[in-house]
């Protein structure tokens, strides 16, 4: 029996799906893993990790072939392994969800679950404590998001809140709010991004509305080398901000 095809449940290759087993609130969401009968040579390491994991976590293993593998992922780097899930259900941000003196980043506007990935994935590598989303967001494809984030979608902590609730609950708690825009701003190399702060990041297309940039206390840009009109990517301008913002925020020994 094959399942029908759905992105949103299917998590693939041992970077995903280790990323759900490192937590147990991710783990009991594995309804049941599957592994290319083929694969089970090359993979005896893993597989003898998931085995042990399921007798943990009470999921199944079964073995299967190919045809049903390819039928049930969207990617080719899976390595013949992958597992089906509950969705991924995010809390909405309260107070106590918030750090004293932290760094956190408020996401809107991304274009695909890649892009989306791909930021979490930097913020992650960049210290950030959490991720606030809108209600609308790609985490309905969470199975692309862990490939693309490589896993740090399940290890950052996730928060869904409107754009206005947000910002009330971070200025409560002493934060700062910073956006990335070109108006009006002031370059992420000499700008004060010291924490407390919370960065907001838009879409490479839409940007951040007016409305937003109004609520913000300052707004960053990337200063270019040379005469550039284009924009970059959304998720390497957020790489570059968050970065940047974790070096200004490093002691000097």
């Amino acid at each position: 029996m094959a399942y029908i095809k759905d992105p949103s449940q299917i998590y693939e290759g041992m970077t995903s799906i280790s990323a759900l087993l490192e937590s147990t609130e991710s783990a009991v969401r594995i309804l049941e893993v599957f592994i290319d009968r083929d694969k089970c040579a090359k993979k005896a390491p893993e597989i003898a990790f998931l085995e042990a994991k399921s007798k943990e976590f009470g999921f199944p293993i079964r073995l299967t072939d190919s045809n049903e593998i390819a039928t049930l992922s969207s990617g080719k780097t899976h390595g013949g392994i992958l597992a089906r899930c509950l969705p991924k259900e995010l809390p909405t941000l309260t107070q106590k969800d918030i750090l004293p003196g932290g760094f956190y980043a408020y996401l809107d506007g991304m274009e695909d679950p890649y892009n989306f990935g791909y930021t979490v994935r930097s913020l992650y590598a960049a210290g950030a404590d959490g991720v606030v989303l809108s209600e609308r967001n790609w985490m309905s494809a969470a199975g692309a998001v862990a490939r693309s984030s490589a896993g740090t979608s399940e290890k950052i902590p996730l928060f869904v809140s409107d754009f206005e609730s947000a910002i009330s609950l971070f200025k409560s708690a002493g934060y700062r709010v910073a956006a990335a825009g070109i108006r009006n701003a002031e370059s992420v190399f000499c700008a004060d991004c010291s924490y407390p702060l919370l960065l907001v990041l838009g879409g490479e297309k839409r940007g951040i509305s007016g409305k937003l940039l109004d609520r913000c206390d300052l707004v960053l840009k990337i200063p270019y080398a040379r005469p550039f009109r284009g924009s970059l990517p959304s998720a390497s301008a957020a790489s570059v901000l968050a970065f940047e913002i974790f070096r200004k925020n490093q002691k000097n020994d």
